[in-house]
């Protein structure tokens, strides 16, 4: 029984266990195997970065209240973010990375920045 190249059909040679011709077909055979998945976590981090460039860019620019529909206008996606964090009085943050915000009423959300828990691991990679 011939063996062939699991990406490109090539006839195999060497190793009884081999299964692609060349570290190329192995690349392209696992890529293409796991491109939704791969697709999937790439859109969502692309969202991420979006919004944490959103609040970011106001909150450096002194924004620290602004209404929610001026965060839709530029395209901030409500439906994700990094964490939420509850205070003890039972206020909850939501956070894209360091930069957060909570419900203020009225439409309105304050804006704010916490990189405690980046201090809390100098050097160390998250």
């Amino acid at each position: 029984m011939e063996r062939v190249c699991l990406d490109c059909g090539a006839k195999l040679l060497g190793r009884s266990d081999k299964k692609f011709c060349s570290d190329q077909c192995r690349n392209n055979y696992n890529n293409r195997i796991n491109r939704d998945q791969n697709n999937y976590v790439r859109n969502v981090h692309a969202l991420l970065r979006r919004n944490r460039k959103i609040l970011s860019d106001l909150f450096e620019a002194g924004f620290h209240r602004i209404h929610r529909d001026a965060l839709l206008a530029q395209g901030y996606n409500f439906t994700f973010c990094t964490h939420i964090v509850e205070t003890r009085d039972g206020i909850l943050w939501s956070y894209c990375f360091e930069y957060g915000f909570r419900e203020a009423g009225r439409g309105y959300l304050e804006l704010q920045k916490c990189s405690s828990y980046l201090e809390q691991y100098p050097g160390e990679e998250i």
